[in-house]
């Protein structure tokens, strides 16, 4: 057991740890260690705290031996030490870490749990920094319990659970995740009428605290209780359907939607496409990422509204990965601020459900083609939703002919048609098209379309 001294001292320690390794200014520590009325002496004293912190941090480092743990980073101090050194740091590494394997999320997070001894800082309650801190961490310990929960869930270990999963929920009932997962392990042990139950008390809390029903998910998931929907029968993620790969270069696809006739329509008409083949199948944003990194497809076809993980969501998720598949959403309308925000996220287009076989081929070769394909009922009914936002970081001094290719885009057109529009080659439009989006650091050119509204060159109907 380590010698840290007082309280003060300890402060010391804890305000350096809670940075995670980086550099805090003598001047900051003595500011937050003494609020408002630092002593005269604070410079020495944070000066002998460091020094006797050292000595107990490294025992065996001689005495003009430059410290390896609690460093000198002018004007201040860090900590430098090992990850797995430092439990709040090993912690939040374990929970935040990605992967797919439910046995091995399980494991990590019992590890991660295991760390923790209770409130965090606690006998720095008096600081505001320990205060936001032990918030912060407080949160990502909720995070790996309901994380943990859906592992377990997932792999059907439900019964179990149940216990404990009643006391989260009771224990914070504001958090929706609580009683989704208490639903769902209550239904697949068989007692439906107890999930229903559940959720309506999460409804009750909801209102008498908030004054607000159920959020989407949960009112997803207690229609799907009702209707006793297949889905909930079994691990989600042991429903993924991911074909072996065939010969050839067709363009790899995989569909996400949560509307089993819906992703039977898609498969008959990628199936009569030789160019297009689908690789794998998916009924949930979750399922969906797993799917893309086990298939590697060149297109997602993604409702945007799914249950457990969102389609924009997934997206954002599946687009900020490495080398990521395009991504084209799929829509019945009604999710309006969805469809901005996913073009803002950068996906390669809009389809509706209901659009012709070739308006859906159309769309994928666009994407993979580098150009993006939006339904113009889309873009109507869309757009005609956020006119006159205005975004303060639009660009200024576009020419004439900028300005021109943004409309042409924004109102949908190919680069071959507006090569033809313009009487131009179609490389040079896509080479203007590029230039622009590098220049106005956007990540898609589905993104000049919310950019070219926003900001006045078109407006709905023009």
């Amino acid at each position: 057991m380590l010698d840290l001294g007082g309280q003060r001292q300890q402060a010391v320690l804890a305000r350096l740890l809670v940075a995670g390794g980086r550099a805090i200014p003598v001047s900051t520590l003595i500011d937050e260690l003494w609020p408002g009325a630092p002593p005269a002496q604070a410079l020495s004293t944070i000066q002998g705290y460091v020094s006797r912190l050292r000595r107990a941090l490294e025992p065996g480092r001689a005495p003009r031996e430059e410290a390896g743990i609690l460093v000198s980073a002018p004007p201040g101090y860090a900590l430098r030490a090992g990850i797995e050194r430092v439990d709040a740091w090993h912690f939040e590494s374990l929970v935040k870490r990605d992967g797919d394997d439910l046995e091995e999320i399980t494991r990590r997070l019992d590890t991660a749990l295991a760390l923790w001894r209770g409130p965090a800082l606690a006998e720095f309650a008096d600081l505001p920094w320990a205060q936001a801190e032990s918030l912060r961490l407080d949160e990502l310990r909720l995070i790996a319990v309901e994380r943990r929960a859906d592992a377990a869930v997932r792999l059907g270990k439900t019964a179990a659970l149940i216990p404990d999963l009643e006391a989260h929920a009771s224990g914070y009932p504001l958090r929706e995740e609580a009683w989704r997962l208490l639903a769902v392990a209550l239904y697949r042990s068989g007692r439906q009428a107890d999930a229903l139950g559940a959720l309506r008390r999460a409804r009750h809390v909801l209102r008498d605290e908030l004054g607000l029903d159920l959020g989407p998910t949960l009112q997803r998931l207690e229609q799907d209780i009702l209707a006793q929907a297949s889905h909930l029968d079994a691990s989600p993620a042991a429903t993924v359907t991911v074909r072996p790969a065939a010969p050839g270069t067709a363009l790899r696809v995989v569909v996400a939607d949560d509307q089993a006739l819906v992703r039977t329509g898609l498969r008959v008409v990628l199936d009569s496409e030789p160019e297009l083949e689908l690789v794998a199948e998916a009924e949930n944003g979750e399922q969906a990422i797993a799917a893309v990194r086990l298939a590697r497809p060149d297109v997602v076809l993604m409702d945007i509204q799914m249950p457990r993980l969102d389609g924009l969501a997934a997206a954002r998720r599946i687009l900020a990965g490495e080398d990521p598949p395009k991504v084209i959403m799929m829509t019945t309308f009604g999710t309006d601020d969805n469809l901005y925000s996913a073009l803002r996220a950068g996906v390669s287009g809009f389809v509706l459900k209901t659009s012709p076989p070739e308006q859906l081929i159309a769309a994928i070769r666009a994407a993979v083609a580098g150009d993006a394909l939006i339904d113009p009922a889309v873009t109507t009914h869309l757009i005609a939703a956020f006119a006159g936002r205005q975004d303060p970081a639009a660009p200024a001094g576009l020419s004439d002919p900028e300005i021109d290719l943004v409309r042409l885009v924004a109102r949908g057109f190919t680069n071959r048609q507006i090569a033809v529009t313009l009487a131009v080659p179609e490389q040079a439009v896509a080479e203007e098209v590029n230039r622009l989006l590098k220049r106005l650091e956007l990540l898609d050119r589905a993104q000049l379309v919310v950019l070219a509204y926003e900001s006045g060159l078109v407006s709905p109907g023009s």
